[in-house]
């Protein structure tokens, strides 16, 4: 593992591409609704039952990392919360994203999830979050 010097995050590889800005989860949630806000600690408690991760805020994301990175919140609006799990395949059968876009590359397919209520981290979406996080591990 590498660990920047300047920002302190750590990455599997030496030297890995990144911002190095000085981000906190209050930056990104500043003004946010509460039930936006508890929808997303709602499915951060979920994440946690599955397995360790960290979140490094940015400017216009917050990622979830274990080994290397594997989703990160999109978006937080007035009454939802937007996620994308980043897989190496498309998973075109199911239920739970409304889009799936091909990394250009074409190494990586990311698929994003709205959530507006506690109950849309369902089992299938539990599912999905165990493979993200499997692959970040």
């Amino acid at each position: 593992m590498w660990t920047c010097p300047i920002c302190n995050q750590r990455f599997v590889y030496t030297n890995s591409q990144h911002s190095c800005n000085e981000r906190e989860l209050s930056d990104f949630t500043k003004g946010k609704s509460e039930h936006s806000l508890a929808l997303m600690n709602n499915f951060l408690e979920e994440y946690s039952k599955i397995g360790e991760f960290v979140l490094h805020p940015s400017r216009s994301r917050i990622a979830f990392a274990a080994r290397i990175r594997f989703g990160y919140i999109h978006r937080i609006g007035k009454n939802f919360v937007d996620v994308v799990l980043t897989f190496r395949e498309a998973f075109e059968d199911n239920y739970c994203f409304y889009r799936i876009g091909e990394v250009p590359g074409g190494t990586y397919y990311q698929h994003y999830l709205r959530i507006e209520q506690k109950e849309d981290v369902n089992e299938e979406v539990k599912h999905f979050m165990k493979l993200a996080h499997e692959r970040g591990s």
